[in-house]
C-alpha cells in the first residue's frame, strides 16, 4: 500500500532548488529521534524522504512531527513524506532502493539486523544509538562494518552529546597539559573519570509531551538501560579522553563490575505517558502491585587505556517540576579536576567546574591562557571564580538544547559520506563503544 503526504509551503524553499545527492529512507521509525533528524532542512538532501514501515501508531506518530516541522511558523521544513506500509517494508526497501542512506531510530530488537543487511545492500546506515543491544548483537555489528568496508559505505551512529557545550569546554581544557596535567589513571574504587546520567520517561520533545511507544519499557525490544544511553557516556569518554586515538576492543578495554536494576512504573503512569493500556508481555514483567518492572538502569566500570572509569544510567518515571534530565561528568587531571554539574545549584543547566588540585602559584594564570586559546574557538566564554575553584560562564547562544544537536551530528555525517573524511578512528572506536556496553550487560546479568 502506497501513500503520499505532502506539506507545501507558500513560498518555494530555495533548497529544493538545488541539485541533491542524498536521498534519506526512513526505516521502521518508532523513536522520537527519527524524525529530530528532520526538525532541519540540509542543502545536499533531497526533500523527499522514502518511509518504509508497517502502519503503526509509532508511524502515525513520527509522520505528525514531521507534519509540524513542516508547519511550523518559525524557519518551517519542507518535506515530501513518500510513505509505503506493508509487511514485507524491509525487502520493498531493499528492492526499491530510492535513497541512498536508510536512517534508524526505532525498536532495537531487528536494528542491528536491518542495519547489516542495508549495508550489505550498498544503502549508507545512519543510526540512532544503541546499535546493539547485547553479545549476539555486538557480533553481528562487526560484520556490518566489514560489509560496510567492502560495499564502501559509511556506517555511523548518532552521538549528540559532543555537540553540547560544556562537554565540548571540558574536552577543550583537558587536552591544556600546563593546566590539566594529565589525565589521572584513578582506580576501580576511585576512578579518574566519571560519568552519570539521568533521565525521565516522562518528558517535553518540541515543545509536546512524549508519547512513548509500549515498547520502550521492554527490555528486549529497547534493549536495557545499561546498553542503551551508557553509549552515550562511552563515547565521550573516548572522544575526550583519547582524543583523535584508535581504541581496541581486544587490547584496550575491560569490564571490572557491572549491575543493572529495575524502575517501576505503575499502571496509571504508563498509561499517561504511552496513552495505552498494558500490554502482556509487559504483565510479564509486573511485580505483585501491578507494577512495571523496567529494566532501565545500569552502572559498570572499566579500564580504557589504563584510566578507570565509571558510567551509570538512571530512569525515574518524570522529574520535579521546573527540572529535567541531568549530567555529570568528572574529568580528574594530575594539576585540576574538570566537573559539569546539572542540579539544582545550577538551575538545572549543565555548568563547567575548574578546581586546581596541585600547589602551584602560577596555575590561575595558566588557567587564563587556556581560556584565551579555547576562546579562540568558542568566543564569549569567560572565567569565574567561585569559592573552591573557577565556574565557566557560557553565553546564551551556545545552549542551543539537545534537539538542536541533531542537525549538527547530521551534517557532520553528510559532510564524511560528501568527502569521504571520516577520521580513522571512527569506526575501531564504535566497535569498542559496543562492545564496552555489551561487555558490560552480560557481566550485569552474571551478578543477578
Amino acid at each position: 500500500m502506497k501513500r503520499n503526504y505532502f506539506s507545501f509551503l507558500l513560498l518555494a524553499c530555495p533548497l529544493m532548488m538545488k541539485a541533491q545527492s542524498i536521498k534519506l529512507i526512513t526505516l521502521d521509525p518508532g523513536h522520537f529521534h527519527a524524525a529530530l533528524i528532520q526538525k532541519s532542512m540540509y542543502p545536499q538532501v533531497d526533500p523527499t524522504v522514502h518511509v518504509y514501515a508497517e502502519e503503526s501508531r509509532d508511524l502515525k506518530l513520527h509522520l505528525e512531527k514531521i507534519d509540524g516541522y513542516n508547519k511550523r511558523t518559525a524557519e518551517p521544513t519542507a518535506w515530501k513524506e513518500n510513505v509505503y506500509t506493508g509487511k514485507d517494508f524491509f525487502t520493498k526497501m531493499i528492492a526499491e532502493k530510492k535513497g541512498n542512506v536508510v536512517v534508524l531510530a526505532g525498536n532495537n530488537r531487528l536494528k542491528t539486523n536491518y542495519i547489516l543487511e542495508s549495508v550489505r545492500n550498498g544503502f549508507h546506515v545512519f543510526a540512532d544509538k544503541p546499535m546493539a543491544v547485547d553479545t549476539k548483537g555486538f557480533e553481528q555489528l562487526k560484520l556490518a562494518f566489514n560489509e560496510a568496508k567492502k560495499k564502501g559505505v559509511q556506517l555511523y551512529d548518532i552521538m549528540t552529546e559532543r555537540f553540547e557545550i560544556t562537554t565540548q569546554l571540558q574536552r577543550a581544557f583537558s587536552l591544556d597539559t600546563e593546566f590539566f596535567g594529565t589525565l589521572e589513571k584513578g582506580t576501580p574504587e576511585d576512578p579518574s573519570v566519571t560519568k552519570i546520567s539521568v533521565h525521565h520517561f516522562y518528558k517535553y520533545v518540541s515543545g509536546s509531551v512524549l508519547t512513548r511507544p509500549s515498547w520502550f519499557f521492554d527490555d528486549k525490544q529497547q534493549g536495557a538501560g545499561i546498553v542503551d544511553v551508557t553509549t552515550h557516556l562511552v563515547d565521550l569518554i573516548q572522544w575526550e579522553c583519547f582524543p583523535g586515538q584508535v581504541i581496541d576492543y581486544k587490547k584496550n578495554v575491560r569490564i571490572l563490575q557491572a549491575k543493572s536494576w529495575t524502575t517501576p512504573v505503575t499502571t496509571a503512569d504508563f498509561t499517561l505517558v504511552t496513552k495505552e493500556s498494558v500490554p502482556d508481555y509487559l504483565k510479564a514483567i509486573s511485580d505483585a502491585k501491578g507494577d512495571i518492572q523496567v529494566n532501565c538502569n545500569g552502572e559498570f566500570t572499566y579500564n580504557i587505556n589504563g584510566v578507570h572509569a565509571k558510567v551509570s544510567v538512571v530512569w525515574n518515571y518524570k522529574a520535579p517540576e521546573g527540572t529535567g534530565d541531568t549530567h555529570y561528568s568528572l574529568m580528574r587531571g594530575t594539576k585540576a579536576s574538570l566537573t559539569i554539574k546539572q542540579g539544582k545549584e545550577e538551575n538545572f543547566k549543565p555548568t563547567l567546574y575548574i578546581e586546581q588540585r596541585q600547589k602551584d602559584a602560577a596555575f590561575e594564570d595558566k588557567l587564563k591562557a587556556s581560556i584565551q586559546k579555547i576562546s579562540q574557538t568558542f568566543p564569549g566564554i569567560a572565567l569565574v571564580k567561585i569559592n573552591n575553584g573557577w565556574t565557566i560562564s557560557v553565553p546564551e547562544k551556545y545552549n542551543d538544547g539537545h534537539e538542536s544537536h541533531f542537525a549538527q551530528v547530521t551534517k557532520k555525517y553528510l559532510d564524511y559520506l560528501q568527502n569521504n573524511n571520516m577520521p580513522a578512528w571512527e569506526v575501531p572506536n564504535m566497535i569498542a563503544k559496543y562492545y564496552t556496553t555489551t561487555k558490560a550487560k552480560e557481566l550485569a546479568n552474571t551478578k543477578k
